[in-house]
């Protein structure tokens, strides 16, 4: 857990001064018994009353000083806690940016935001309670049974056969119950991943009603780990009771023997009062390291699985070429290509080949599932090939920088993806020294200038883009991947929330731009007017060229094109 916390080491001065105000906090705290026992034994006894101002007066000193210690000790440790979870989400953002789809997909979109949430809070709890308990609550269990056996050597003895059990029972609640927090843990992954499904597929459910079976699907889940949860809290929770039960027992012992003690004249009350008092506190310390042992545990726990996502390798391997050869004839070309998102799974694409010349359209088309959108995938290296080669401007796409990739192709998703904020922060997203005018033109490129000067650039967008219709959205998307630039343009299925009309105006205006240009859709009249046509069936590439060519070659492209159109003359 090196790479987690060397974000705490910026923060060393807190981390020291922390402790060290707690440990004075203590010492102050162990010196409250004693002048307990003076007062009832120099002034009380003797009817001191000036005796027993000045020691009153002392423990309010006493009493004020602490508070003020315990303050700056919580606000160093908290500041310490708060600054190295900021900077530690920052850095796991930054690590999980980096890695690929095919990295993410392992972990799990919901893995990884519990790790950024519930681990994250869990370390930074952890962080702060260890700065302000770790060493004081030792401290105070070793100083109380010290000073006992300062008071008085024989009463001392209690203390050193309390210490030692309280111990071992807190170690076997431990042992118990971190197995089981651990797991805890882990069910939450899974909890958090349902329920992402469940908002996001909510219009599904509800096209084939299965509201009430995701329901019970999710109490189950619930259920379970709730059961689990209360089973690991209630084992924990007799953590209290049974060192309650053993510290009392020792107050007894120290009371029967105290007193028999003071009837010998042996002991003073005084001494008897301030060894009850030292009871006491090595109870609630000892509570308190329970607690703080089993919050550290969670805090290691989360830890370790925030530190595999640092530890984790991109699949995907930068290259070094940061230009693109302006020259080169042919702008796309896959080479026997096979992929699959799952190495124990059947291949998405299988032997994949053709090439594109720079400037002209291709158009890829297919039923769905037959590999269209991971083909644009890989033009775009959102994932690499199992094997084969593709290669853009005449060079191998893993050569190619992923900053010099992702300059140079822009992917619009079938799905709009539209942040909060802005239209014209959603357009700056692309480019983000885009002008007016760059993003003007592509709004109304892409058709969607006449909603947008309605409502100005600065309208605000909500998450998801929700106060926009899908229409809206996808023109939006489609406006941003042109204000991106670039020399390959992909537009995955980004007209299919599109009238025929809007669609055919979008691809004029398109067409216009000097771009290489990837079109995949599951509309004939999306591609009609390609330079080249992929038909993909089951991964493969089952026939390619023009319309034309394919209108007389490939039966399924006619069937394809006959279901969205009239039946039209053979020379059409």
């Amino acid at each position: 857990m090196s790479h987690l916390f060397s974000y705490l080491r910026k923060y060393a001065k807190e981390c020291v001064l922390a402790p060290l105000f707690k440990l004075f906090e203590a010492l102050l705290e162990l010196f409250v018994p004693l002048v307990v026992a003076s007062i009832i034994d120099n002034g009380l006894a003797v009817h001191d009353v000036p005796y027993i101002i000045r020691m009153t007066a002392l423990l309010f000193a006493l009493a004020f000083t602490g508070l003020a210690v315990s303050v700056t000790a919580q606000y160093f440790s908290a500041r310490a806690a708060a600054l190295f979870a900021r900077d530690a989400k920052a850095g796991l953002f930054r690590k999980i940016e980096s890695l690929s789809l095919a990295d993410c997909s392992k972990t799990g979109l919901a893995g990884l935001i519990n790790r950024m949430t519930g681990d994250m809070n869990q370390v930074q709890s952890g962080v702060n309670m260890t700065l302000r308990l770790l060493l004081r609550s030792p401290f105070v269990v070793a100083g109380a049974a010290v000073m006992a056996f300062a008071v008085d050597l024989k009463a001392g003895l209690i203390f050193a056969l309390i210490i030692p059990l309280l111990s071992v029972i807190v170690y076997i609640l431990l042992r118990i119950t971190v197995p089981r927090f651990r797991s805890v843990q882990g069910r939450q992954d899974g909890l958090i991943a349902q329920t992402r499904e469940n908002c996001s597929g909510a219009r599904v459910l509800r096209a084939f009603n299965l509201q009430e079976e995701e329901k019970k699907s999710f109490e189950k889940a619930n259920s379970s780990l709730v059961r689990m949860q209360l089973g690991a809290s209630a084992i924990s929770a007799l953590t209290n009771p049974l060192t309650s039960f053993i510290v009392n027992l020792g107050i007894i012992a120290v009371i029967w023997y105290g007193g028999i003690r003071v009837d010998c004249g042996t002991l003073s009350q005084g001494s008897v009062v301030a060894l009850f008092n030292y009871m006491n506190q090595i109870l609630v310390e000892l509570i308190k390291l329970a607690s703080l042992i089993q919050t550290i545990t969670k805090a290691i726990a989360s830890a370790r699985r925030v530190e595999a996502v640092f530890n984790m390798d991109s699949t995907m391997a930068d290259g070094s070429l940061c230009t693109v050869d302006d020259d080169a004839d042919t702008a796309i070309e896959f080479r026997n290509v096979t992929f699959s998102y799952n190495k124990d799974s059947e291949p998405v694409l299988k032997d994949v080949s053709f090439s594109l010349k720079k400037g002209q359209t291709l158009g890829i088309i297919g039923a769905t599932g037959s590999g269209k959108s991971t083909l644009g995938a890989l033009i775009a290296r959102l994932y690499d090939a199992d094997s084969g080669q593709v290669s853009l401007f005449g060079k191998p796409v893993c050569a190619y920088s992923l900053r010099t990739l992702h300059d140079n192709v822009s992917l619009v998703l079938q799905k709009a993806r539209l942040f909060t904020g802005t239209i014209r922060s959603n357009m700056l997203l692309a480019r983000p020294d885009a002008g007016d005018d760059d993003i003007r033109q592509a709004l109304e490129d892409a058709q969607a200038w006449d909603f947008v000067s309605e409502k100005g650039l600065d309208s605000a967008v909500e998450a998801g883009g929700r106060n926009f219709s899908g229409g809206q959205r996808q023109r939006l998307s489609i406006a941003r991947g042109l204000v991106h630039g670039g020399k390959i343009l992909i537009l995955d299925d980004s007209f299919s929330a599109l009238d025929y009309v809007t669609d055919a105006r979008v691809r004029a205006a398109v067409g216009q731009r000097k771009l290489t240009k990837v079109i995949i859709s599951q509309r004939a009249s999306s591609v009609l007017n390609a330079d080249k046509i992929l038909l993909l069936e089951n991964g493969c590439v089952s026939a390619a060229g023009t319309h034309a060519q394919l209108m007389e070659s490939s039966q399924v492209y006619r069937e394809i094109y006959y279901t969205q159109f009239e039946k039209e003359a053979e020379n059409v």
